[in-house]
């Protein structure tokens, strides 16, 4: 299983909340950024920081996704 944020990036567009702004106003690590953008796993605590931000469920935010490796 993988992890996609593709619903982060549609959540924010709707909000209209740059990624730009969520990074500053969470103090995220510009690594961490590079990783939610990559789609790659980021600790559950900045997931749950960017959910409090926005007012929603993690899963409002991201999904697992079957790979083709699995």
């Amino acid at each position: 299983m993988k992890i996609s944020y593709k619903k982060l990036w549609i959540r924010l567009i709707e909000k209209e909340i740059s990624p730009a702004s969520l990074r500053k106003d969470l103090s995220i690590a510009t690594g961490t950024m590079t990783k939610l953008r990559r789609n790659e796993e980021v600790a559950l605590s900045v997931l749950l920081r960017i959910c409090e931000y926005l007012n929603c469920n993690i899963g409002d935010i991201c999904d697992a996704v079957k790979s083709d490796s699995d």
